[in-house]
């Protein structure tokens, strides 16, 4: 299998499977075959016998900067946003897509709705994984590549990492819709009104990190969680996994996804929205995310909040 991967890596030594996303010179961007290349990898852990625990990192310089957006902000989808082996009309083909987002067309929201639905359950496989899933966090973990890292069961941040939503602000809505889940419904709105982001220290401090070493140090900080998990035999792995989740599947998870899917869409769709698609279409999606995030003071690394 490893050998067709194109976009993430895996690996499998002493108990522990290894999925790296590896698109480093895009920033481990998210695309359909990464999140579909994830899937096959969880899959393939989780039916290994000899894999305890999964760890999900990113390769360069980052986790993840979230959607490989270039295309599909400055472009309208095409070449980078979708599948050209599908059915031309299905919802996950460049040009439905490309259609489906032009300002002078009808939106059919049920049409981009199916294409992140499917994005979201993706993601979702680190949750729904019988094993353990540990993410390690370096660099940045930003917009769609929180999904990932909030699917995940455990989070090792490097302290100065950044990691946070930002696409609050413009053009975004989480559509795993974790945040209150791991916050709390006070912290995850302070998150989500301001599309502020916090460093790998704050999140050990606020809960959504387990741990938030020294960057020198995370290497050896996730090593020896992971070892420890790996001691546990699969069966007790697999009933604490579950007995955990069900507290967030009992608070009706499934119907707030599909609530932030929906608002995924529509907020590409206001008028805010079009003017940030027509801005990076004019400009560039950098400098559209720049003019977004610049009078926050929060552009790049920065996790500034005030």
């Amino acid at each position: 299998m490893s050998d067709d991967l194109r976009t993430v890596t895996y690996a499998v030594a002493d108990r522990i499977a290894r999925i790296t996303l590896d698109r480093p010179e895009r920033g481990n961007a998210i695309v359909p075959q990464l999140i579909a290349e994830l899937v096959r990898c969880v899959e393939r852990a989780d039916l290994d016998p000899e894999v305890h625990v999964i760890v999900l990192s990113g390769n360069g310089k980052g986790f993840c900067g979230g959607y490989d957006l270039l295309a599909s902000a400055e472009g309208m989808g095409e070449g980078v946003y979708g599948d050209e082996s599908v059915p031309v009309g299905s919802p996950l083909h460049p040009a439905t897509m490309a259609l489906n987002h032009l300002p002078s067309e009808t939106w059919d929201p049920m049409v981009d709705y199916a294409m992140m639905a499917r994005n979201a359950r993706g993601f979702m496989s680190l949750f729904h994984a019988d094993k353990p899933v540990v993410c390690k966090v370096h660099g940045f973990c930003v917009a769609g590549g929180t999904d990932m890292a909030l699917c995940s069961d455990l989070l090792v941040i490097a302290d100065d990492a950044k990691i946070g939503y930002p696409p609050a602000r413009v053009w975004g809505s989480p559509t795993t819709s974790l945040w209150a889940a791991r916050l709390g419904p006070q912290r995850a709105k302070r998150l989500l009104f301001t599309g502020d982001s916090l460093s790998g220290a704050e999140a050990l401090d606020w809960g959504l990190a387990i741990e938030a070493p020294a960057p020198e140090q995370l290497d050896e900080r996730t090593e020896i969680l992971l070892e420890r998990i790996a001691r546990v035999p699969v069966n007790q792995l697999m009933m604490m996994k579950l007995l955990v989740n069900q507290e967030l599947y009992s608070q009706g998870l499934h119907a707030t996804q599909v609530l932030g899917t929906v608002f995924d869409g529509i907020t590409r769709h206001t008028k805010e929205g079009y003017g940030f698609q027509r801005r990076a279409m004019e400009a560039g999606f950098r400098q559209a995310v720049r003019d977004r995030d610049e009078p926050f003071g929060d552009v790049g690394s920065s996790t500034f909040k005030g």
